[in-house]
């Protein structure tokens, strides 16, 4: 297919924020994600708490559909997905409505990449897929909520924790944290879930930032980047 598939939620009354959410893939496959993927299920899992609590409050949600299941090296098919679904939304709704990135795994390197843009309040990275020399710089005074489950084999939280540190170093406001479970997010899924949307509340500014986030967004490091929940 030509362009990522967005599966939208409008929201009800008036518009006061977008959540994009960004699913997991792999490390190169060009074919479409299964439309049964657990890594588009978990997604959509999430996607639906965020909308069922905040909907009502003035938050549209999408989920971007990548047009391929893999990163694929220099091409980075799920970042530029990203990118063009951002532009569909200012061509939407104009350049003022706040964007709360949310992504999962590959997806979380995806919103992470896309962070920078100016429209972008915020960025939840989700046990993000962080090799070693992923970029920050464009995050700088960006704000980025990371968590990461402490047992995870697929992709191991010290990749997070060398990324918030960096980013930290590159005048990145990062709060960090890991938990119990592994890369899928099943274990403690309400953690996650509610993780997501508190920094999606607190980024658009709906309601003050979770408390315990906006603190370790100002503790120092390794505070700031080693919370717990």
């Amino acid at each position: 297919m030509e362009h990522p598939r967005l599966d939208i939620s409008p929201a009800h009354g008036r518009l006061r924020g977008i959540a994009v959410f960004c699913h997991g893939g792999t490390e190169r496959k060009v074919e479409p994600p299964r439309e049964h993927a657990l890594s588009l299920v978990r997604m959509r899992a999430v996607e639906q708490v965020v909308r069922r609590a905040a909907g009502a409050r003035g938050i549209a949600t999408y989920v971007v559909r990548y047009r391929m299941a893999g990163w694929n090296g220099e091409a980075a098919d799920a970042h530029a997905d990203v990118r063009w679904t951002l532009e569909q939304i200012r061509a939407e709704h104009g350049g003022e409505v706040p964007i709360v990135l949310v992504g999962h795994s590959m997806g979380g390197r995806a919103a992470l990449r896309a962070g920078g843009d100016p429209q972008v309040a915020a960025v939840c990275a989700l046990a993000p897929w962080t090799p070693p020399g992923e970029p920050v710089d464009h995050l700088r005074d960006r704000t980025v909520t990371i968590l990461h489950g402490r047992g995870d084999r697929w992709v191991p939280a010290r990749q997070s924790a060398d990324f918030a540190l960096r980013a930290r170093a590159a005048g990145v406001r990062v709060a960090r944290f890991t938990t119990a479970g592994g890369h899928s997010m099943l274990r403690g899924a309400e953690r996650w879930h509610r993780f997501a949307l508190d920094t999606v509340l607190g980024a658009t500014g709906i309601e003050p930032m979770r408390p315990d986030i906006a603190n370790a967004l100002q503790l120092p490091v390794p505070e700031g980047i080693a919370a717990q929940l």
